[in-house]
């Protein structure tokens, strides 16, 4: 006589490889899971941070942030630099307001000292014109405290005469909101000062 448990033991057989099965899936791809978190913490950990010279541990983020911050601070204080002494009689009023927008209140002051020293009018009067030769400036990082020391060469060319001069100029960085296009690496300049100025010989210059 034929009954409805007549497989039941294979049906029962059946069900219990399918479980097995499933039980061995899920251990197999917790254990690669765990082997794959494991083997990308490892390689995060070797590859997240950076050696200092003095042996101490950077994030490569912080690194990647650093060096962003850079070559910005340089590219600003080449904008600066061009905008504030490449001048001539034509450029000059265009490019003293580019460069106020990238300085504080102590690049103004010095430009008003300029202007009340009769720099610009100086510049109108007998037609000069003032190049930039080369800017290089060094950036300084002091616990945040991002400081510069910057050597402009430029030449004023007098007509018949063309002289060259060495300006050293030092100040601050401090970052603010992008401004475009005013202020396009969102940096300022502060407690900008012109140490010294020298003009150059012709040995100084092929030196």
């Amino acid at each position: 006589m034929k009954t409805p448990y007549k497989n039941i033991y294979n049906v029962l057989k059946l069900n219990r490889f399918i479980v097995l099965a499933v039980v061995i899936c899920a251990l197999l791809s917790s254990i690669f899971s765990v082997w794959m978190a494991f083997t990308t913490n490892k390689n995060a950990m070797n590859s997240a941070f950076a050696i200092n010279t003095d042996g101490s541990i950077i994030p490569l983020k912080l690194v990647s942030q650093k060096e962003n911050f850079r070559v910005e601070a340089l590219a600003h204080l080449e904008l600066f630099h061009t905008y504030f002494y490449n001048i001539d009689a034509s450029n000059y009023e265009k490019n003293l307001k580019k460069a106020l927008w990238l300085g504080n209140s102590s690049v103004d002051n010095l430009y008003r000292q300029k202007k009340a020293d009769g720099v610009y009018n100086r510049l109108l009067q007998f037609s000069l014109v003032q190049k930039v030769l080369s800017i290089d400036s060094k950036i300084n990082d002091n616990n945040g405290v991002y400081s510069f020391t910057a050597t402009t060469i430029f030449e004023i060319n007098r007509g018949t005469i063309i002289d060259t001069y060495e300006l050293v100029s030092t100040g601050n960085l401090i970052i603010v909101d992008r401004n475009f296009p005013n202020n396009p690496h969102g940096l300022l300049i502060t407690n900008y000062f012109e140490n010294t100025l020298k003009k150059l010989s012709d040995e100084n210059r092929k030196e």
